[in-house]
């Protein structure tokens, strides 16, 4: 019994003999040596840069483990990009951290600036040409607006749209200069991310300033149709009425006849109806005169014309002429018509003349009017002395012109309109 308990001891002994040694067995003489030597050639190759000497490394198992500060990011790429590429190295594991002491930072921003220098100075010559290159286009572009006279037809008809070319014909070559040197100077990427820019800038203002763009817009077509010159009497949208002062790139001005100023927007004047009364010289004007239903019609028109014809200022060409228009029980209505020359007569003024005549020759002629008493013997049929006497004046109209001349001089610099009809002090 003895002997087996023996035996058995003596086995299990030899087993846990051979067991140990293969679970605590030391890592191979030969690794420990391979990582060692390793991380030697990494320690040398980062001291032999000045920036990485405050990086440590140790490698196990053929990891490279890298630790400290570096100054700048591209060190720390640096670092990684050293270790990748030591012999003996499968991966890195990088724990380096950028350094946050002002001092630091400070060196790197002025190393930054530094290098900038250094290139600007060193593309000078480039810099220069590219400036000669942009000047040179601004001379062209100078010279080149200045000789658009050949566009006959918009610089006589407008002589706005003939600034307008020049600008545009100047700008063009000027933005060809700029796009020739940025070119030069190896920007082409810039070249499209400002043009896209300016493209996404132009739309988002398009929107905002709707309304100021509409403006210019509707001047610069008012400024081909020109419907109206400084100094002509129009009414817009049948509800302003005056002398044209100016057009200018947002606004149109009037001065009423009353003497004072307004400004419509150029979209409103655009889309209105514009009744131009100085386009045409002739104006027709006409006045009613009611009768008394027992009255002579054919003596009142016949008297009627006769004082119409006689007023300083109707015209003969077209003659005047009168029309029944209205026949009541209590009145009959006769309507006389007459021309005049709107730059030798004032219209308002000739009608009032002839309405006066008119009706001194229908009382002189004892044609009753509406709405009158048969006369009393003691009381003369006509009017009185005075006012059969009194001067009929038929001049034009003057008294805003003095104004209206001082108006279109201060917007002389932004008026797109030419000066045919302009008024002058008199």
């Amino acid at each position: 019994m003895v002997r087996v308990f023996a035996a058995l001891l003596l086995v299990s002994l030899s087993a846990f003999a051979f067991a140990t040694p293969a679970t605590v067995a030391p890592a191979p003489a030969t690794t420990v040596a391979s990582d060692l030597a390793t991380g030697k050639r990494l320690d040398a190759r980062l001291d032999a840069v000045p920036e990485l000497r405050d990086v440590e490394s140790s490698v196990i198992d053929g990891v490279a483990l890298l630790h400290g500060e570096v100054i700048a990011p591209a060190d720390l790429k640096l670092a990684v990009t050293i270790a990748a590429q030591t012999p003996g190295v499968s991966s890195v594991e990088n724990r380096i951290t950028l350094s946050a002491r002002l001092k630091d930072r400070f060196a790197v921003a002025w190393t930054a600036v530094g290098e900038k220098l250094v290139r600007l100075v060193a593309a000078t010559p480039l810099l220069i040409v590219a400036l000669l290159i942009v000047l040179a286009s601004v001379w062209i572009g100078r010279a080149l607006s200045r000789r658009t006279r050949w566009l006959q037809r918009v610089h006589s008809d407008n002589p706005y749209m003939e600034g307008l070319v020049q600008r545009i014909v100047q700008w063009a070559v000027v933005l060809a200069g700029v796009l020739i040197a940025l070119d030069l100077l190896g920007a082409s990427s810039l070249v499209g991310a400002v043009l896209g820019s300016a493209g996404v800038i132009g739309l988002v203002l398009g929107f905002a300033f709707k309304d100021i763009a509409e403006n210019y817009v509707a001047g610069i077509l008012l400024s081909l149709r020109r419907p109206f010159a400084p100094g002509d009497h129009v009414l817009i949208d049948r509800v302003h009425e005056g002398k044209v002062v100016a057009l200018t790139s947002r606004a149109t001005l009037l001065m009423t006849l009353d003497g004072n100023q307004i400004a419509l927007p150029n979209a409103l004047v655009f889309r209105s109806v514009v009744l131009n009364y100085t386009e045409n010289p002739k104006r027709r004007f006409d006045f009613l005169v009611p009768l008394d239903p027992n009255a002579s019609v054919g003596d009142a028109q016949r008297v009627g014309l006769a004082a119409v014809e006689g007023i300083e200022g109707v015209l003969a060409d077209p003659a005047p002429y009168a029309l029944v228009t209205e026949y009541l029980p209590d009145r009959m209505t006769v309507q006389f018509f007459g021309w005049v020359d709107q730059k030798a007569n004032s219209v308002a003024r000739t009608r009032s003349a002839a309405m006066r005549a008119v009706k001194g020759a229908l009382d002189d002629h004892g044609v009753r009017r509406a709405g009158t008493q048969p006369p009393a013997a003691e009381i003369p049929m006509h009017a009185p002395q005075e006012e059969q006497a009194a001067p009929a004046d038929t001049s034009v109209d003057k008294e805003i012109d003095a104004q209206l001349a001082a108006a279109q001089r201060a917007n002389d610099a932004e008026n797109l309109l030419d000066d045919r009809n302009a008024a002058t002090p008199q």
